[in-house]
């Protein structure tokens, strides 16, 4: 019996010996395939595969504005085996949103890197008839609540930026949040919604093709990539200035040195140029932050969006 001992410690040791990952990684995007959250996740995956020779398998958990599947990795073991892409709202947010959260976002999340970031556009119907940004605040003005606006979700950069316009512009319009991207460009393309902010290249095809009217881009300068739009700076609006952002997480308990490669690894695999090409046709510039650099980010977009939501008074509809 004392050899067989012998042999189940030893093949314990040599189990915890191995290095990470000793079997497939599951990354969870909380938005549905096709949404710009789950082409970064996708792209990630496949480059930390190259480098650590072990699956890393993309599982979209949507619903609850990304609480859903950001919920289901702050309560996974903490072992390096399931991983977030997570964005603004359930990271940051979406604590400011809703009454209550199943997770805290600050104790049971760790960040890793911030990966990449984009302005957004605001686009309106063509059925809207409005040609400018000045055009559509008077008309937003001279008809309160009749414009609704749709975003990808409770606490995403697409909402909070309009509640932000709301707020500063002083107009009165209707938020319908979505559960992703794609059926929130449909329901604007068939005239269900009026308007919103998008990610440019999502919805630029649709302005060049005159299905729908680009208005403004969030940054404090033209975007290159619609050069013919203005900026929400030259407009008179640099307040409203806005990032969407998609960062890697994992559960806060996870061993330091699984975070450091993991980190390691990221920041090296999102700044290869394969990388920087595809999500700058996704209108997205590449970060790839230290895990530090990434948690004062968050807690920077903590502060500002809060102070908006409170002043709007936004909340989850």
């Amino acid at each position: 019996m004392r050899w067989l001992l012998l042999v189940l410690i030893f093949v314990c040791k040599l189990a915890l010996a191995q290095p990470y990952p000793a079997h497939p990684v599951k990354l969870i995007v909380p938005f549905p395939p096709g949404s710009t959250p789950d082409i970064v996740g996708r792209t990630l995956a496949s480059k930390l595969q190259e480098a650590f020779g072990q699956a890393f398998v993309v599982e979209n958990r949507t619903g609850a504005g990304g609480n859903i599947g950001t919920d289901a990795v702050a309560k996974a073991p903490a072992d390096g085996y399931t991983l977030l892409i997570g964005i603004n709202g359930p990271v940051a947010t979406n604590k400011y949103l809703y009454k209550s959260l199943p997770y805290d976002p600050d104790k049971e999340l760790a960040p890793i890197s911030l990966l990449a970031s984009a302005p957004q556009m605001l686009v309106a119907s063509r059925a809207l008839h409005v040609e400018t940004f000045a055009a559509f605040v008077a008309y937003a003005r001279a008809n309160p609540g009749r414009i609704s606006y749709g975003s990808v979700g409770s606490g995403s950069a697409s909402h909070l930026t309009m509640e932000l316009l709301k707020s500063e512009a002083k107009i009165d319009v209707v938020h319908v949040p979505y559960r992703g991207f794609p059926p929130a460009v449909t329901d604007l393309l068939a005239g269900n919604i009026q308007a919103m902010f998008a990610i440019i290249p999502g919805v630029l095809p649709h302005v060049r093709a005159g299905r729908m009217k680009a208005l403004a881009v969030t940054a404090l300068k033209r975007s290159a990539l619609a050069p013919d739009v203005p900026s929400v700076g030259e407009l008179g609006f640099p307040q409203l200035e806005s990032l969407a952002w998609i960062g890697l997480l994992a559960p806060a308990a996870t061993p330091p040195d699984v975070l450091e490669r993991l980190s390691a690894e990221t920041m090296r695999s999102m700044q290869a140029a394969p990388v920087r090409e595809l999500l700058g046709k996704q209108g997205f510039e590449v970060v790839a932050s230290t895990p530090a650099d990434f948690r004062r980010w968050i807690q920077a977009e903590s502060e500002k969006w809060s102070r908006v939501i409170r002043a709007s008074g936004a909340t989850v509809d």
